[in-house]
C-alpha cells in the first residue's frame, strides 16, 4: 500500500489521514475535499487513477494545511512519529513539507523502527532537507527537476536558496550534476530527474531518457511533476521495480499530457484525466523503455 505525506496551502486544513478518494477535479480524505490541480493533491490523484488501473487499493494520505510558515508541518511531522512505528505501507512517498531537519531526523528514525522498511520516496520539500540532514542515501527515489537537481549537486549549500550560481549556469549539463550528487552522497538509490528530457538514473549513470511525446504546452502548465511523482509512486506501491516504474511513469505522464491536447490554459485535472488512457498506451506497447 502506499502513503502520501503532504500539506494542503490552506492554513485552515487541519491534521487528517486516511484512504484518499478522486471525484472529477477533486479528491477527497475524510470529510474534507480539496481541488487537484497542483501540489500533493494533484500528486494524490494521479496515485489514485494509477492504483485504479493496477488494481491496487487507494493511497492513504497524511495531509496538513500549511501556507509556508511551517506550524503546519511540524505538527504533521510530530504526528508521523507518533504513528508510524505501527503502520505498514510498501511505498511511503514525501511530498511538500516545510524543511526542519530536527523533524526529518525523527521521523526516519521512526521509520527506521517500522515492522517492515518501505520503500522511500522524496520530493519537493522533503527531498530538500533529506539533503540537508544527511539522510539522502536513505531514499529509495528522488523526483527533482533541473534546479532542485542543482541543489543537491552542490554539497556546500545548506539550503536552496544558497545554491552556487556557478553550478546553477546553464553549461551545468544534468549528467554532470547528477554525477555531482552521487559523488557528494546527496541523492537517493535512483533519480527520476523531471524535465524536458526525464532522466531516470542509478549511481552508475543514466539508466534511459525518456524524451517523447514532447508537448511544448506542458512548459507553463503547474503540477505535472506532481503528477509524475504520484504515477511512479503508484507504480512503485504496485511491486514494480523502481527504475522500470520511473520509466513507465515518465512515459505515461508524458503521454497523458499528449492526450490532453494541452494549451497554456489547460489545467493539471484535465491531464490526470488522461492517465488511465496513458497508462493503457503504455502497458499495451511491446516496446522496451530500458
Amino acid at each position: 500500500m502506499l502513503a502520501v505525506v503532504g500539506t494542503i496551502p490552506d492554513k485552515e486544513f487541519p491534521l487528517t489521514s486516511g484512504p484518499v478518494l478522486l471525484n472529477d477535479d477533486h479528491i477527497n480524505i475524510r470529510d474534507k475535499a480539496v481541488n487537484i490541480n497542483r501540489g500533493t493533491p494533484a500528486l494524490l490523484a494521479a496515485a489514485v487513477e494509477t492504483l485504479k488501473f493496477m488494481k491496487k487499493p487507494n493511497p492513504v494520505g497524511y495531509l496538513i494545511g500549511d501556507i509556508g510558515l511551517g506550524d503546519g508541518s511540524r505538527r504533521l511531522y510530530k504526528f508521523l512519529t507518533e504513528n508510524l512505528k505501527s503502520a505498514s505501507f510498501h511505498t511511503i512517498t514525501f511530498h511538500y513539507l516545510q524543511p526542519d531537519v530536527d523533524w526529518c531526523n525523527k521521523v526516519i528514525l521512526t521509520i527506521e523502527d517500522m515492522s517492515q522498511r518501505p520503500i522511500l520516496i522524496a520530493d519537493a520539500g522533503f527531498m530538500y532537507v533529506a539533503k540537508m540532514s544527511g539522510n539522502a542515501t536513505i531514499f529509495d527515489l528522488f523526483t527533482p527537476d533541473a534546479g532542485e537537481l542543482a541543489f543537491l549537486a552542490d554539497e556546500e549549500a545548506p539550503h536552496p536558496f544558497y545554491t552556487r550560481g556557478f553550478i546553477l549556469h546553464e553549461e551545468n549539463l544534468i549528467p554532470d550534476l547528477i554525477k555531482r550528487a552521487y559523488i557528494h552522497g546527496n541523492a537517493a538509490r535512483y533519480l527520476l530527474v523531471k524535465g524536458k528530457q526525464d532522466y531516470i538514473v542509478d549511481k552508475d549513470g543514466i539508466i534511459t531518457v525518456i524524451d517523447s511525446p514532447d508537448e511544448e504546452a506542458l512548459e507553463p502548465i503547474g503540477g505535472t511533476g506532481d503528477t509524475l511523482t504520484g504515477i511512479v509512486s503508484a507504480l512503485i506501491a504496485s511491486g514494480m521495480e523502481i527504475s522500470l516504474a520511473a520509466a513507465l511513469a515518465a512515459k505515461v505522464n508524458r503521454l497523458a499530457g499528449y492526450h490532453a491536447m494541452p494549451t497554456p490554459a489547460t489545467q493539471v485535472s484535465e491531464i490526470i484525466k488522461q492517465i488511465p488512457r496513458a497508462l493503457e498506451d503504455v502497458f499495451n506497447s511491446r516496446k522496451t523503455l530500458i
